[in-house]
């Protein structure tokens, strides 16, 4: 009885928790460390679910070949949206120099490159969080 209500819990609850992750990931140009705080939320979500219905279920939804993946073109989306200031001839990560439109005030895209950014570090931050869950759990066992 219990295992069933933590089950019709996590199902309901898992997409909101994807969706606020999403959310705070692309709202991380206008708010203090955002994209980091989305990533961490958004891999809360497959953990939330690997603890409920089990590591092996988890690791199906996110196997380990996605997880390296995303890791790894998570951290080359950050170099490559750096570049964009070198390649214009500025500093590395540069946005008003290297003549990016920073947009209106407060609005989604008011940061520049910082929105594609987030979009990297949270993707990044999500899989390291699923990865050190997964192998504190196989070391487990």
């Amino acid at each position: 009885m219990r295992d069933s209500i933590f089950k019709r819990i996590a199902t309901l609850i898992v997409p909101f928790i994807c969706i606020f992750g999403f959310y705070v990931i692309l709202h991380g140009s206008v708010s203090a460390g955002g994209s980091f705080a989305g990533g961490i939320i958004l891999g809360l979500a497959i953990i939330v679910f690997s603890t409920v219905y089990g590591i092996e279920k988890g690791q199906k939804k996110v196997p380990d070949k996605v997880l390296v993946w995303i890791e790894g073109y998570g951290t080359l989306w950050y170099i490559l949206i750096g570049m964009i200031g070198i390649i214009n001839g500025v500093p590395f990560l540069s946005n008003r120099l290297a003549g990016v439109n920073l947009g209106a005030p407060g609005s989604l895209a008011s940061g520049g490159t910082l929105l594609l950014l987030g979009f990297g570090v949270g993707t990044r931050v999500a899989s390291t969080m699923i990865t050190i869950f997964f192998t504190m759990r196989e070391d487990e066992s």
